[in-house]
């Protein structure tokens, strides 16, 4: 259950994220609004997260894949490009999230 709420945590945080640039510096009052409701729903889902899984982990599965999920918005959705050294950077984010998986797992 605690990573359904970690996956709820990451698919909130990626959609308010991807809502910053509606809000035209938080003057547009719904999209602020929708904004801040995700990373509300986001931060309580994480919170339940980490009853049960190391906040080192959860916090690495949340910030990591959530930056991935971003660029890859960002790229296909906001026309930003993908140059190579934002492919090395989310390899080695992807690499750590995995390392602290493997070696953060037990209690």
């Amino acid at each position: 259950m605690a990573y359904l709420f970690l996956a709820v945590a990451i698919g909130a945080e990626v959609f308010a994220t991807s809502m910053i640039k509606s809000t035209d510096g938080f003057s547009r009052l719904w999209p602020t609004v929708v904004c801040l409701t995700g990373y509300a729903v986001s931060f309580a889902a994480l919170s339940q997260a980490v009853k049960a899984v190391p906040v080192g982990v959860a916090y690495a599965i949340w910030s990591g894949l959530g930056t991935a999920a971003i660029v890859a918005i960002g790229a296909a959705f906001l026309n930003e490009p993908i140059t190579p050294i934002k492919i090395v950077g989310i390899s080695l984010i992807v690499v750590g999230v995995v390392t602290l998986n493997l070696g953060g797992a037990t209690h």
